[in-house]
């Protein structure tokens, strides 16, 4: 039953506030669409995509979503190590909430330019 008012709402028993706690953060959704675009993915290979993650910051954030099931990390037992990341079925179900994000700044991120001409 939905409530009747936002004071009887909770926010934090939402579907929508979960998403958001698997996907906020500076960086996540960042790596979830370059593993969508790109499939499987080394670890230095998404540090060059994404310019301005640190590399403490990625390894982190890669094994938030590695805990909540989002990305799939296979380790290589060789010399050098090699690490490879790849999106899990959980994480792939993700992609059509961040193509609709796409979308929608494709077709909105020229209103504001031209609402001020």
């Amino acid at each position: 039953m939905e409530p009747c008012c936002i004071d009887d709402a909770n926010l934090e028993d939402t579907g929508f506030m979960y998403t958001m706690s698997l996907i906020q953060g500076k960086y996540k959704m960042f790596i979830l669409y370059a593993l969508a675009g790109y499939g499987v993915v080394r670890f230095n290979e998404l540090k060059r995509y994404i310019k301005t993650i640190s590399y403490k910051t990625l390894s982190a954030t890669l094994k938030e979503l590695e805990a909540d099931g989002l990305v799939h990390r296979e380790e290589y037992p060789q010399i050098p190590p090699k690490v490879e990341y790849s999106l899990t079925e959980r994480g792939q179900s993700l992609m059509p909430i961040l193509d609709s994000m796409c979308d929608w700044g494709e077709q909105h991120r020229d209103d504001l330019k031209l609402s001020t001409t």
